[in-house]
């Protein structure tokens, strides 16, 4: 599959995708029962995952949205933008849903963020988790999918902007 000017070949399927979602609600809706908390879903990667994850968790929640950027391309740039500001969070028991973590530094931003707030609690969610490239100590709590550290696409996922709208994970080839 061709998307921009790179090939893309299959990687992840939409069923298991799917399956990953539902087991992540089902943990948090395990340890937050009794609780209502505010799922700060990182934009734009994670949409797709957190609109999912929220229709499968069964209990009492809210949301809130940050923008982060730190791609440029293929690569990341080292550096952590945002774009939006979260709600007020403090007091709060939170819940950071990202599409995927690979050096930390977007992870690293948030806390930091988040730490200035005083919430309750937080924790991380992460659909996609690159263990070879994470160079941060901070615990990712709940993980849907290793991965190795290549570049993927779809279910939120893009490449300048390109295929997010894929439902099934797309992996750049190599030549």
């Amino acid at each position: 599959m061709k998307i921009g000017d790179l090939e893309f070949k299959p990687f992840i399927s939409r069923d298991e995708i799917s399956k990953s979602v539902k087991a992540l609600a089902a943990r948090l809706e395990q340890d937050y029962t009794g609780k209502t908390p505010t799922f700060l879903v990182i934009l734009n990667g994670a949409f797709m995952f957190a609109s999912d994850l929220v229709k499968n968790y069964k209990g009492d929640c809210k949301l809130s949205f940050m923008r982060l950027a730190s791609y440029q391309g293929t690569h990341t740039t080292g550096k952590v933008k945002a774009y939006l500001e979260a709600e007020q969070l403090k007091n709060k028991d939170i819940i950071i849903v990202e599409d995927i973590v690979d050096t930390g530094n977007s992870i690293e931003y948030l806390i930091k963020h988040l730490q200035a707030q005083n919430p309750k609690s937080y924790r991380i969610v992460s659909l996609f988790h690159k263990p070879d490239a994470y160079k941060k100590t901070y615990p990712i709590d709940y993980i849907g999918i290793n991965i190795p550290d290549k570049f993927i696409l779809g279910y939120g996922l893009d490449y300048d902007g390109l295929g997010r709208n894929l439902p099934d994970v797309y992996q750049l080839k190599t030549s």
